[in-house]
Formats: C-alpha cells, sequence, structure tokens
C-alpha cells in the first residue's frame, strides 16, 4: 500500500492558511521547498539538471543584457536572479511565486518576498509534469500581479529549444504573444524590456 494513505489523515492537512506575517516567520528551508497559492503551501519540485542548466546560463545572458542597458541609458538599477521568492499579492490571500529567472528592480537582500511591482520579467523552464503551471496557471498569475514580461522557456533533447515572450496588455489584464525564438533563427534579438542577443550555443548540450 502506497505511504500516502499513512500521510493522508486530518491532522496532517494544514491548519490555516499562510499570511505574509506567517511566512516571514517560517524557517527558511521550508519556504525554499514551496511556494504559496492563496495561502495555501503547494510543494515546488525538484528542477532536473538541465532545467538548473538552462535557468542559470539565461540568467547570465540576461544579466549581461541588464548590465549593459544600465551603461547606455542610465535609467534606474536592474538585477536578476534566480529561484527566489516574488509576492505577487497579500489580499485576500497571499500568494508567493519563486520564478524560475527574473529581471527585477535592484533591492535590498532582506527585502523578502520581493514585490511584484519591482519585477520586469518573470521566466519559467518547462519541465515534464509543469506544462500547464508554467503555460496556464503562472502565466494568469504574473499577469493578474502586473508584471510586464513573461517567457516560456522549452527544453528538449539536452537544449534549449524555443523561447516564448508575451508582453502584458494592461487594458485586457493577460498577456499576449509577442515572439517566439528557435534555434533555426537567423537573428534572435529580444528588445525589451532590455535589448539581449540569444546565444543559443550558451543554451545548448546543458548536461556534458
Amino acid at each position: 500500500m502506497s505511504a500516502i494513505f499513512d500521510w493522508a489523515r486530518s491532522e496532517n492537512l494544514q491548519p490555516e492558511p499562510i499570511t505574509l506575517d506567517i511566512w516571514r516567520d517560517l524557517p527558511e528551508d521550508f519556504c525554499r521547498q514551496v511556494e504559496v497559492v492563496n495561502g495555501e503551501a503547494i510543494r515546488a519540485e525538484s528542477a532536473t539538471r538541465p532545467h538548473q542548466k538552462a535557468a542559470r546560463r539565461l540568467a547570465n545572458l540576461l544579466e549581461a543584457a541588464a548590465e549593459t542597458h544600465m551603461r547606455q541609458h542610465q535609467d534606474g538599477c536592474l538585477d536578476v536572479d534566480t529561484d527566489f521568492d516574488v509576492l505577487l499579492w497579500e489580499l485576500p490571500r497571499v500568494s508567493i511565486r519563486r520564478p524560475d529567472v527574473a529581471l527585477f528592480d535592484c533591492a535590498p537582500e532582506d527585502l523578502r518576498p520581493l514585490p511584484a511591482s519591482m519585477i520586469k520579467l518573470t521566466v519559467e523552464i518547462v519541465s515534464p509534469g509543469s506544462e500547464k503551471t508554467d503555460t496556464a496557471v503562472k502565466k494568469a498569475e504574473y499577469a493578474m500581479a502586473g508584471i510586464p514580461w513573461y517567457w516560456i522557456v522549452w527544453v528538449s533533447d539536452n537544449r534549449v529549444t524555443s523561447i516564448e515572450t508575451y508582453v502584458l496588455d494592461h487594458v485586457l489584464g493577460q498577456y499576449r504573444s509577442h515572439v517566439v525564438f528557435e534555434p533555426a533563427d537567423t537573428e534572435s534579438v529580444v528588445e525589451l524590456p532590455v535589448r539581449m542577443r540569444i546565444d543559443w550555443s550558451r543554451l545548448a548540450n546543458l548536461v556534458r
């Protein structure tokens, strides 16, 4: 018999919704393993090695592009990070997601979770089993939170096979498709929110 039957008891149910104040007092090792959706803790599955490598390499490309943008435009401070807590909304019940990669306004280290109002771009890398969450659920949530740009990254055969970019339509309150980039494209240049040339060679051979 599956161990799930021993676990499935009323005393093991989450006793109450998680609020932002409660979340800030929870152990960090617990917070790193979950996302919070409308006050309920949702287990965040461990990413595969190709997933992790794609996130790291995309973050490196995006960070370099952000640094170039700041030097050229002198219009603020931008930062890039992977797998950290973003507060989508607090009411009526708190929702906190951990995007694979995000571009955001510079913020103090102790500001956690980072408010969605500071996020310029979130990136989710699709893993087996996460297709619905990344392409529908999180897409809708990030739009509701007002994040201007969203990328969905597809990985197969040990490489990134496409990057779907979406821009927020503030009138409709949802994302509309912007540009889809694939390795066969002769010119893969993202213009917004920062200008970035997609180096497909860095997004192949993810696991050696």
